[in-house]
């Protein structure tokens, strides 16, 4: 079930909202709960088992954790065993053919794979788990005695299975008391339409640009329909997961839960930093306060941050993906991440703004090139094109056409992707009810005739 289908927006979502505000206080959380397991098992109902497992480990991990005559290596290895289990499980399931297979082409073996199906959203409710389990051991929160309440934590519907990651310490107290008025029930509406309608009228309509460019013959594709491609993809990446992210930041706030935001409008960034600093916040904040800073962070010398940081950025980009392209991803963000660090932000300062947002854009739409392609021979000939390696022309009628036929879109696209906070404050609320009312009936129209649309980041 994804939130852009009609099943969720007419079915599931009014069902339990209505349940949830009929229900006293004290079953509030086991209504959620509940409606979050069958959330999940409306796909795959075998696989809720995994999720069950790393809930009542860590659980119970919390519980011998909060136990007061405990030794520190005691609790140390706590804390070990938490980390084993749930990255034993998140690498079974997700990373366990990717070495499979690598072992098999490096040995001549014929080990067979497993061929097991990704869970959906493990990746992202394993972190949540292990960030309970250190937020204990770090004294950030109490350990959680009741069940319910930690179980709808971890399966929380709305941030299930595509983040943002909230980490234990933020919404420990949210989960034992939580109020919802109007001003903020009717907050998380506008919020998740504003979602939906970045998903289903900008997302999924510019893919299919970049799935046309991408699937075109690269040999004789001239520059600027390639860097058209990239471009394409940059924004249905960005509206895609950022749609998901503001659906459930505002589901969130249906129910009283405020989640911390999960993108600041990347694409105006001046370095990569900046970028990193906009882009998938609650996963750059989950490695910097679980592993960077544990490594030592900055402070042990300029060596050892060095090795920090590209740790971090090779964990990032394994997370993504059982791919080659995905550690080659996070391999090269974090180089330009070392770089800008040594020397480079100090001679972007001296720049103009707009030189320093160029510099940004490109190397972002490289990065995502390397993100795109699973196959280091489609990602090389994509590269290629896009400088002019293969010999192509600048541009095409072909080139021409696209551009054309989506000027419309790409312009509401990029002016989608500045800051207009400010101007919609600046609307009175008869023109916002319109124009939200306007966005989720044509959303609701293009979902009429869709087909399934899940998000990108499903498969992560």
């Amino acid at each position: 079930m994804v939130f852009s289908s009609l099943l969720f927006l007419f079915l599931f979502l009014p069902a339990v909202l209505l349940v949830y505000f009929c229900s006293p206080w004290r079953m509030k959380n086991l209504i959620l709960f509940v409606f979050s397991l069958l959330f999940y098992a409306w796909g795959e109902p075998v696989y809720i088992v995994i999720m069950l497992l790393s809930t009542v480990t860590d659980y119970s991990f919390g519980l011998l954790l909060s136990r007061p005559k405990l030794r520190p290596i005691q609790r140390k290895w706590i804390v070990i065993a938490s980390v084993i289990v749930n990255l034993s499980l998140l690498s079974y399931f997700k990373y366990a053919d990717f070495l499979i297979h690598n072992v098999n082409a490096l040995l001549g073996t014929h080990i067979p794979l497993t061929d097991l199906p990704l869970p959906i959203g493990i990746s992202f409710y394993t972190f949540q788990s292990m960030s309970y389990i250190i937020d204990v051991y770090k004294g950030k929160a109490k350990a959680q005695r009741n069940w319910i309440d930690f179980g709808t934590f971890v399966a929380l519907f709305p941030q299930l299975v595509a983040g943002p990651i909230v980490q234990y310490s933020t919404l420990a107290e949210q989960l034992r008391s939580r109020k919802v008025s109007v001003e903020l029930f009717a907050e998380g509406i506008r919020r998740f339409i504003m979602g939906l309608a970045k998903k289903v009228l900008l997302a999924n309509n510019i893919g299919l640009l970049w799935h046309t460019i991408s699937n075109s013959n690269m040999d004789t594709m001239p520059i600027l329909t390639a860097w058209l491609g990239i471009i394409a993809f940059a924004f249905q990446i960005y509206f895609d997961f950022s749609g998901y992210s503001d659906m459930a930041i505002g589901l969130g706030l249906m129910f009283g839960f405020r989640f911390n935001e999960n993108f600041n409008k990347p694409y105006t960034s001046q370095s990569i930093t900046d970028f990193w600093r906009r882009w998938h916040i609650s996963l750059s904040t989950w490695f910097r306060d679980y592993v960077y800073i544990p490594l030592g962070g900055n402070r042990r010398g300029g060596l050892i941050q060095l090795r920090n940081i590209l740790i971090v950025w090779l964990l990032t980009g394994i997370w993504h993906g059982a791919s080659w392209n995905f550690l080659l991803w996070g391999l090269y963000f974090g180089v330009i991440l070392i770089i800008e660090k040594w020397r480079m932000l100090a001679i972007l300062q001296r720049l103009p703004r707009w030189v320093r947002h160029v510099y940004a854009l490109i190397l972002i739409l490289i990065g995502w090139v390397l993100f795109a392609f699973d196959q280091f021979p489609a990602m090389l000939h994509y590269l290629r094109a896009m400088v002019g390696l293969n010999g192509q022309p600048l541009w095409n009628t072909d080139t021409l056409y696209m551009t054309y036929t989506n000027a419309i879109l790409l312009l509401v696209l990029a002016v989608a992707s500045l800051p207009t906070d400010k101007l919609r404050r600046d609307y009175n609320q008869t023109l916002q009810l319109g124009w939200y009312t306007v966005l989720f009936f044509l959303s609701v129209a293009y979902l009429v005739d869709a087909t399934f649309n899940p998000f990108l980041y499903f498969r992560f």
